[in-house]
């Protein structure tokens, strides 16, 4: 899945415009290499998303196309 539609799909980040902007910022970085909003997400994956001075770093637990927002938590983990 890509990286854009993935932070949207999770909720990491509220719209995939806003994604699309993060990754073209050079704001998010997979398994610490920056990078854009056509990048490949797997699972195991770690995330680190820039927002102002506050760093947020997830692990990729699953990659699902559509997922209920109950459930969008149940995609990452907190490293």
């Amino acid at each position: 899945m890509r990286l854009d539609k993935y932070l949207k799909v999770s909720r990491l980040i509220k719209r995939r415009t806003v994604a699309n902007e993060a990754c073209g910022g050079g704001r998010v970085l997979i398994n610490g290499r920056e990078a854009k909003a056509s990048a490949q997400v797997k699972e195991g994956d770690i995330l680190t998303v820039f927002f102002g001075n506050k760093e947020v770093k997830v692990e990729v637990l699953s990659v699902q196309e559509t997922v209920r927002k109950e459930a969008a938590a149940e995609m990452y983990r907190y490293v």
